[in-house]
This record gives structure tokens, C-alpha cells and sequence, in this order.
């Protein structure tokens, strides 16, 4: 596909350099973890929700936690617990007795970003309760219904080693995240980097001191608004649909991705596009972003993970299956 065709469309300057300043105020405290924190940004411009899995202490919660800093909303963190309610999680209808009425108490999932620590810890009770916010973005308690503010978007942690006292995710509860983020441990001169920067920051601890405010609830909105508008080629949705199509029928697959997958690599790939100062999709963007939208909605077949094979290594065959668009 020849870019040079494309005239530009949509001034992306602003929401370009919107991002690079979450990205320099987050830089401020983590080393590394370029792709994480761009996958987080996309996220939210995507109006998708993000599930983060790694082991303890790779910055997860944090870096969850300074791109709420950066961004001028509500925020919330709810730490699941095996004992958690879903009254605990989206409230409850309270009695008062000076209206002789039942009111309705909103729990902390009404913020826009909400940060749910360890969401595997809590029973499929409580997390199915999240059903209705995260695909509708509305809570329906006794009848009555109550939506939440623009923008909104849940980002979860998981540890995936320990697995005592867990509950894992239901197939139609990943389905709602956009993403899954695989964090890995940081490299040797990272680590080093990390270690200086501690020394450095004299016993702080509390880091979310050090970001600043740079984006609000408005432009955020915005730059959602504008993402809609990044241009993509025809061949590119046949290249996308070629792809998801072609995990449905992988022989090393038992559960291929539906079209709910198809719209999360569109929308994502446009949200690429746009952190780029791009008004159109190219195909790298497609390929960049299929990984990480598919690894938690394909499942392999029972053969095949006795093989030790990875969800993404047949990810990246069937993306060397499927002709690229020209």
C-alpha cells in the first residue's frame, strides 16, 4: 500500500504531543517499559480497558497509577480480595432514614481511571460484576440505571505465578480487555538505572509526587474523538479479517478470536496511528498491535501447550500466513 496517497486529513499535532508529555512525565520515574506505558496511552484513547500481567515488583501498579497522575480525573484503586463483594466494588443502595428512602451509595468504580490490583484474586462473583461497567460503561442496581463519566477505562494487574487463593478470568471476562500486557523483567542497565534512580530520590516514597498534571478529561475526550477519525485503507480491514479469521482455523488453536478482536486491532492500530502524528494506518500498526490483543483471547489446544508452545508464537506465524497489503 503506497502511504504517499494519502493527503493529511486530521491535525494530530496536538494529541502527538499530548502523549509525549504522559510519556515524559512517567519517564520521570520508570525506566523502561516503553511498550507498556505506549500500550497504556493507546488504551485510553481507544476507550478500552487493559489487563497487565507480571510478576511482582516489575511496576505494574505504578506505572498504572502515574498515568492516572498525568491525566487531570478521577481516580480510584480497588484492591480484589477473595472476601471482596461486588456491592464493595460498584456500591450499594443505603437506607436513610431522614428521607425514609433507599439512596444509592456509588462505589469506586465511578471514577474515570480505576486501577483494580490483583483482579484474579477475587471470586466470579465480584468479577463478573464488572461485566456491565466495562463493556456499557453503566452500572444498573434496583431498577435503576447510572452511567459513568467519559473518559473511563480499567486497568488491571495479575501476578501469573502464584496461583494459590486465585480465581482465574473467565474467557468472556478477558474478551472485554483490549489488551493483555506482558511485562517482563527489566534488562541488566536497566536495573542499574533503577537502582540509581532510587538512591537518587533520597527514601521518597511516595513517587507519584514527581508527575505533574498534563492532560485533562477534555482533551482526553478529544483526542478519543479524534482517533475516530484516522483514516484506514479498505485492504487493511481485509488484512485484519484475514488474520482473526485465520486463528479460527489454526490447527494449534482450540478457541480462535472473535469479531470483538477484529474491532480492538482496527481501533488500536488507529490510537498507533495518532500517537504517531499519522492520520492513516499503515500495516506495521496492524502487526505491532495483533499480539497484544489477541494473546488473551486465543487458547491453544491441549496438544499443543504440552508442547510448551506460547500463544505468541503462533500469533507470529499466522501473522507471516496472511499477505501483507501493498
Amino acid at each position: 500500500m503506497d502511504t504517499n496517497t494519502f493527503q493529511p486529513r486530521t491535525d494530530f499535532s496536538a494529541l502527538h504531543q499530548g502523549v509525549e508529555a504522559i510519556r515524559e512525565q512517567i519517564g520521570k520515574v520508570i525506566v523502561g517499559q516503553h511498550q507498556m506505558v505506549d500500550l497504556l496511552i493507546a488504551g485510553l484513547l481507544t476507550q478500552g480497558h487493559v489487563l497487565i500481567e507480571g510478576v511482582p515488583g516489575v511496576a505494574k501498579t505504578l506505572t498504572a497509577k502515574l498515568l492516572a497522575q498525568c491525566v487531570d480525573a478521577d481516580f480510584s484503586r480497588i484492591q480484589f480480595t477473595p472476601d471482596l463483594m461486588p456491592a464493595d466494588v460498584l456500591g450499594t443502595s443505603v437506607f436513610n432514614p431522614q428521607t425514609r428512602a433507599f439512596e444509592y451509595k456509588k462505589g469506586p468504580v465511578f471514577s474515570n481511571l480505576v486501577l483494580i490490583d490483583e483482579i484474579n484474586r477475587a471470586p466470579a462473583k465480584t468479577q463478573s460484576a464488572l461485566f456491565e461497567v466495562m463493556e456499557e460503561r453503566q452500572i444498573t442496581n434496583d431498577g435503576n440505571t447510572w452511567s459513568l463519566d467519559r473518559p473511563f477505562m480499567v486497568i488491571a494487574t495479575q501476578n501469573p505465578i502464584e496461583q494459590e487463593g486465585t480465581y482465574r478470568l473467565p474467557e468472556a471476562q478477558l474478551d472485554r480487555f483490549l489488551f493483555k500486557i506482558e511485562v517482563k523483567y527489566p534488562d541488566l542497565q536497566e536495573e542499574v538505572a533503577v537502582l540509581r534512580g532510587i538512591h537518587h530520590f533520597s527514601g521518597e516514597t511516595d513517587l507519584t509526587k514527581m508527575i505533574s498534571k498534563v492532560v485533562t478529561t477534555t482533551q482526553i475526550i478529544d483526542y478519543q474523538n479524534q482517533v475516530r477519525q484516522v483514516v484506514v485503507d479498505d485492504k487493511l480491514f481485509h488484512y485484519i479479517a484475514a488474520i482473526i479469521n485465520e486463528t479460527r482455523m489454526n490447527s494449534s488453536l482450540y478457541l480462535g478470536a472473535s469479531p470483538r478482536a477484529s474491532i480492538a486491532v482496527m481501533n488500536c492500530a488507529k490510537a498507533l496511528a495518532a500517537m504517531k502524528n499519522r492520520d492513516f494506518v499503515i500495516p506495521d500498526d496492524v502487526v505491532e498491535m495483533v499480539p497484544h490483543v489477541l494473546r488473551h483471547r486465543i487458547i491453544l489446544t491441549p496438544e499443543k501447550e504440552m508442547e510448551g508452545i506460547k500463544t505468541d508464537d503462533v500469533i507470529a506465524q499466522i501473522i507471516k500466513m496472511v499477505e501483507v497489503p501493498r
